[in-house]
């Protein structure tokens, strides 16, 4: 009752209002497009929606708002799949450590394989899904280089609040210290920890470069994003409002990955320029990453529920035949 009794809130004077929350920073390529979203919803259904955006974690970090739309406290998030896994654990299968190659096969599993299954896990868990963003592969920085796993033994690593992140790092024989992302800077300014692993994306907007002396190009995991609304409210919501938060979300998801993707090479010139020495491995100095990575998926996986298992066999079946 409480959650219908906000929803009908939510409607004053006959707008439905959406409460967006990011920990994407203002001036950021995911906020620019999330202006564009919040535009085109809009004009979509003038005078009928209202997206309000909450940026830099107004809200809270990503866990605690993916939490707060389940509860239908705010009506969506946009967040990375590492955090909408805390929620839907079919998430967490897309964040294994080395899974992709490149972006040619994310967007092909994400959009042809994987997809309506996510849809489906969503709304049993009370959520809507919208449409799929996107940080990166994301890379090991932080206050020393990294080439060998030997380089990470012993090292206290932010990272993501995440089974799979966790056990990655444990497994690299690194001391990982789980740390929500909006106290992740202030982590590595005090010494709490010595690195991390972020996409250049996200490292760069929230500033994570300015306590670092390193950044290296792993490209261990892909971290897609998604926005995702409540159920519950969404279900109450006027048919022309969803189809236009529908489109706009079409409209703006290959704007976003597009942006992202264009930016990386010059993010990793400004870290340079920033003074950080940046180094990317080669396909040699990867593989021993890439062995202790599938011991990081296989342990992951025989412990992961049925629809997890499912989802993981008809990734690695797409992918093996695209490979061939």
């Amino acid at each position: 009752m409480a959650a219908l009794t906000f929803s009908l809130g939510a409607r004053a004077g006959g707008e439905v209002v959406v409460k967006l929350a990011t920990v994407a920073p203002e001036g950021s390529p995911w906020a620019v497009t999330l202006e564009d979203f919040k535009k085109r919803a809009e004009a979509a259904a003038p005078g009928k929606v209202k997206v309000k955006l909450f940026l830099g974690g107004k809200l809270g970090d990503e866990n605690e708002t993916v939490q707060a739309v389940k509860r239908g406290q705010i009506q969506a998030v946009g967040a990375t799949t590492g955090a909408m896994a805390s929620q839907v654990p079919e998430f967490n299968v897309l964040e294994l450590p080395y899974l992709f190659n490149s972006y040619a096969e994310v967007d092909d599993i994400t959009e042809n394989v994987v997809k309506d299954d996510i849809v489906k896990a969503c709304s049993a868990k009370g959520l809507v899904f919208g449409f799929w963003s996107e940080n990166g592969f994301r890379g090991f920085g932080g206050k020393f280089g990294v080439k060998t796993p030997v380089d990470l033994k012993g090292r206290k690593m932010r990272s993501q609040e995440n089974p799979i992140h966790l056990a990655m790092y444990r497994d690299l024989g690194a001391s990982p210290v789980p740390i929500p992302t909006t106290e992740a800077l202030t982590s590595l300014q005090t010494g709490v920890v010595d690195g991390y692993d972020q996409a250049p994306l996200y490292l760069f907007a929230a500033s994570w470069y300015t306590a670092s002396t390193h950044f290296t190009v792993s490209d261990h995991i892909y971290q897609g994003a998604a926005i995702i609304y409540n159920k519950e409210q969404w279900d109450t919501w006027p048919a022309d409002v969803q189809a236009a938060l529908t489109a706009a979300g079409a409209a703006v998801q290959s704007e976003l990955k597009a942006q992202v993707r264009a930016m990386n090479p010059l993010l990793l010139e400004n870290l340079k320029s920033a003074g950080l020495t940046v180094a990317t491995l080669t396909a040699a100095e990867k593989a021993p990453f890439q062995a202790i990575a599938q011991k990081t998926r296989k342990e992951y996986m025989a412990k992961a529920s049925a629809s997890e298992k499912a989802l993981y066999g008809k990734i690695t079946k797409a992918l093996d035949n695209k490979r061939k």
